[in-house]
């Protein structure tokens, strides 16, 4: 077997880098059978408008609540202390008010599950999975008194129901903004320590909505501290499932109409045993989260993978260029751990993938043959091999990447370049367009006219020859190439080997 099969085998094998079993855990398809038609229409024009009516109606009184809760109080007097005395108490009517409005909603059965601990036993509840802006619900469920969460920094300036968050007092994260998520995590621990004023604290570890087939990674902000956490599972069983919202599907608009139309929607909040960490885990809020993470997503009976809001960014990033926004789901976490890539490295190879992914958002070996200039052959064939992992006979765009870091780049080096400049004729300091022509139709079958294309283009200057730094900067562009300098470098001395094997053994039979 040829070190290149060998090679190409190794790959395939590192499961850390397979596909994920769940392939995206960001899109969700909402199918409603002819009922669910039929209910949608008639509870559109009876029940539902009453419905909304009464919730905008609830959401003015909120509001006035609210502002009287916190008049006269600065941005910096809301973070760095809980509301007291009459301000306090209203908290009472504004929890009282939030629970109706979601009964009105249709949340008839808010069932609970399991004892919640005391702030004192559990700082900080971890909930999961986070699938919809309806989970807020949990924290009226809970009590506004003995409840405070982390948002989104923009979620406190949004028109009229800003005021409803800054009311809530939570800990404020930017998604954006690394400095911010640094704070972020300085004030859950200054909340979470012992003797803290601060409510007990809930978090959705996940950091965005995701489809709920899943538990994608959790973020290790609410392990930093250290200290026990207590897990809970949050279920929906609400059939069809239109409380879902993520980052593909329906709208906040038609999930709100659509739930607003369901008889009832059906939830249970599950309190699983206090997690207390152990030395290790304190030491390491990565390791603390996934060990987490696995108690929630048995009790779900739920897989685990490592997507991650960078993911949902990467999604957006691949709708710029075209490509479906699935291409960019790549498993971050896992990408990043085993890769060592940055997510600016990741979102650079976006424009490159794009404009090779001809095929439905995919690297056909057609397309990965028109990107390079050259026809389909073996070599190029054991390269896109080394590509597709899984065999499927088309690269996505998580194959390209990981591809990129550990077939192209490590071929891509100034030795390699050099080899293969003298292996085009370039020993006098230049190749001339017949050299080029002659081992490309050798080497990978390539027909005249298109070796001579690709000599022009490499030819940027048109002196009929290619000099060293022209024939690097075309290889530094597309580092596919030296993955198939150093194949062809490994044919050549097969065959050499196996001349040189033939007449020794000639010889051996002449003596």
């Amino acid at each position: 077997m040829s070190s290149a099969s060998s090679r190409k085998d190794r790959l395939k094998r590192a499961e850390s880098l397979i596909h994920p079993e769940i392939r995206n855990p960001f899109v969700h398809e909402l199918n409603l059978t002819t009922t669910d038609k039929i209910r949608i229409a008639l509870m559109s024009v009876t029940v539902a408008p009453i419905r909304l009516l009464l919730v905008l109606v609830l959401i003015l009184v909120d509001c006035l609540l609210a502002n009287i809760a916190i008049a006269g109080l600065t941005q910096q007097q809301l973070e760095s202390e809980p509301l007291k005395g009459w301000r306090r108490m209203l908290l009472h009517p504004l929890c009282w008010i939030g629970r109706f409005q979601f009964f009105i909603m249709g949340f008839h059965y808010v069932t609970i599950k399991g004892q919640r601990a005391s702030g004192e036993e559990a700082p900080i509840c971890v909930i999961s999975p986070h699938t919809s802006f309806f989970d807020i619900m949990i924290v009226f469920v809970l009590g506004l008194t003995s409840s405070s969460c982390v948002s989104r920094e923009e979620n406190q300036n949004a028109p009229l129901l800003g005021t409803l968050v800054r009311v809530l007092q939570p800990v404020s994260v930017s998604r954006t903004d690394p400095n911010s998520r640094q704070s972020t995590v300085r004030e859950i621990i200054k909340r979470s320590q012992p003797g803290s004023k601060w409510p007990q604290i809930l978090i959705f570890p996940e950091g965005t909505c995701a489809n709920r087939t899943c538990l994608i990674s959790f973020k290790p902000g609410a392990f930093y501290p250290g200290l026990p956490v207590q897990p809970v599972a949050l279920r929906y069983k609400t059939k069809p499932d239109t409380v879902i919202w993520t980052w593909k599907g329906p709208n906040v608009l038609t999930c709100v109409w659509l739930t607003f139309c369901n008889f009832n929607n059906e939830v249970e909040v599950e309190f699983l045993p206090v997690y207390k960490p152990n030395e290790e885990e304190k030491k390491d809020a990565k390791l603390f989260a996934r060990n987490v993470r696995g108690v929630i997503a048995k009790a779900l009976d739920l897989p685990v993978t490592d997507h991650t809001f960078e993911d949902c960014r990467l999604m957006m990033e691949a709708s710029k260029f075209g490509l479906p926004m699935e291409a960019g789901i790549v498993e971050f976490q896992k990408i990043i751990v085993k890769l060592g890539l940055k997510l600016s490295d990741i979102k650079e190879q976006l424009p490159k993938y794009a404009a090779i992914a001809n095929s439905k958002g995919y690297i056909s070996i057609e397309d990965f043959a028109e990107y390079l200039k050259l026809p389909v052959s073996p070599a190029l064939e054991e390269v896109f091999a080394m590509y597709d992992r899984d065999g499927s006979g088309k690269i996505d765009f998580r194959e390209y990447v990981i591809g990129c870091s550990l077939v192209s780049k490590p071929a891509k080096t100034e030795e390699t370049i050099t080899m293969a400049f003298k292996l085009f004729g370039g020993e006098k300091g230049y190749i001339t367009k017949v050299e080029l022509v002659q081992i490309l139709k050798n080497a990978f079958t390539m027909k005249d006219e298109g070796a001579e294309e690709l000599f022009n283009q490499i030819d940027v200057n048109k002196t009929g020859q290619i000099t060293y730094d022209q024939f690097k900067a075309y290889a530094d562009e597309k580092p596919e190439y030296a993955s198939l300098f150093n194949i062809y470098q490994e044919l050549t001395n097969s065959e050499t080997t196996k001349t040189d094997s033939n007449v020794n053994n000639s010889k051996d039979k002449t003596d």
